[in-house]
């Protein structure tokens, strides 16, 4: 059975008033009990507390809050820790069933961040908000004004998806993915109440959205990978980022298969002196329940997804997540999502049987832990396919 810890991650689960795990991060304050913020704002967040009454506004920073801008510039989990420590977290209540929340929306719409000007009822104070999905910020601050100084530059596909309101939202999430809008900004759209038929819109938490732009997706791609061909070897692909190791295998197969395994090391995160290990798994079209392992299992399944797109083919695909003591702070779902694009980036490990994909992905992470544990590994060699005569 998985700790509770690593099921919970840091969302107070466990009854007590502060999460012992993440009490530490608490020395990384430096506050500054300002009333009045000028700066750049690039994006949004909205709380889940309390929903369908809801907080929810600008994040304030002037460094870049993208996840792309960190990998690319090589960032370490100490210099990210430092930018989100800074960030402001500006909130009002917000009722999710009123889509119209002007400029907030102004702000998620903008393809630069806008700069504005907030004046806060009492002096922001820290206020470290994380979940395991969403990336952390440390300071919050409720807002009695919000001015946006900028005028919004949208781009045209943005400004055509969301102005149209017959588009449901995972066409609309579609489009804006296939035209390269990355799905950071389509997250943004989507709980800023931008995207989908009009008489559905509204406000979405920012740790929902999150995994529902992920699962939008997924389901389109998932349609079409279903109708085409197997993929001819066998692959394996591995990557790690901020002390996360991504291994996929690819299986060749007519149908679409996905298990996940995610293991906490001794002395991580989320684990203490005994390893924590979650599974879970889908097959077929469609997946009725949220996931256990979270938002990093969504991540994972966009990735490869979209791998097996591009290449035409369709695969059953084991994951094995594999978290050491270096990710020692939670920086949310990006980093699963960027270390698998990582791996998927790479040329692959071919090869002819399944037994020498295995010893390959056991070589490359270094542990053969999960190999008893896969229900997919079991299936595929107690049972025959098709695809195997």
């Amino acid at each position: 059975m998985p700790s509770k810890c690593a099921v919970c991650k840091g969302k107070g689960m466990c009854g007590l008033p502060a999460c012992p795990i993440t009490r530490r991060f608490h020395a990384l304050r430096e506050t500054k009990p300002i009333s009045e913020y000028m700066g750049a704002s690039p994006s949004v967040f909205v709380g889940s507390f309390g929903y369908p009454k809801v907080v929810g506004g600008p994040l304030m920073i002037n460094d870049s809050d993208n996840p792309l801008d960190w990998v690319r510039n090589k960032f370490s989990i100490d210099d990210i820790v430092s930018i989100r420590s800074r960030t402001i977290r500006g909130g009002k209540e917000l009722d999710v069933k009123v889509p119209d929340v002007g400029k907030v929306q102004e702000i998620a719409l903008s393809s630069k961040p806008l700069d504005v000007e907030v004046a806060f009822t009492k002096p922001i104070q820290f206020d470290l908000s994380f979940d395991g999905d969403v990336t952390p910020t440390g300071l919050s601050g409720e807002m009695k004004r919000l001015d946006v100084i900028d005028n919004a530059k949208v781009s045209r596909i943005v400004d055509a998806c969301t102005s149209d309101t017959d588009l449901k939202a995972t066409e609309a999430a579609r489009i804006l993915f296939e035209n390269g809008t990355d799905v950071y900004k389509i997250t943004n759209l989507l709980s800023a109440g931008l995207m989908g038929i009009e008489k559905n819109r509204k406000v979405v938490p920012t740790r929902w959205a999150i995994t529902a732009t992920d699962d939008m997706l997924c389901s389109s791609y998932k349609a079409e990978v279903l109708r085409l061909p197997a993929l001819p070897e066998f692959e394996v692909f591995c990557d790690t980022l901020h002390g996360n190791t991504l291994c996929f295998i690819l299986i060749p197969s007519n149908d679409w298969r996905f298990e996940m395994i995610e293991r906490w090391q001794k002395k991580s995160l989320w684990a203490d002196d005994e390893e924590t290990i979650i599974i879970d798994g889908e097959k077929g079209k469609t997946k009725r329940e949220y996931s256990p392992i979270g938002g990093a299992y969504y991540a994972a399944r966009l990735a490869v997804l979209e791998y097996l797109h591009r290449r035409r083919c369709c695969a059953r695909v084991i994951c094995i997540r594999d978290i050491s003591g270096e990710y020692w702070a939670p920086l949310g779902v990006w980093v699963i999502r960027e270390a698998s694009h990582a791996a998927l980036a790479k040329d692959p490990k071919r090869f002819g049987t399944l037994s020498e994909a295995v010893s390959a992905a056991s070589v490359m992470l270094d542990t053969s832990f999960w190999i008893p544990r896969m229900g997919l590994l079991k299936d595929i060699r107690e049972q025959k396919t098709l695809f195997d005569f």
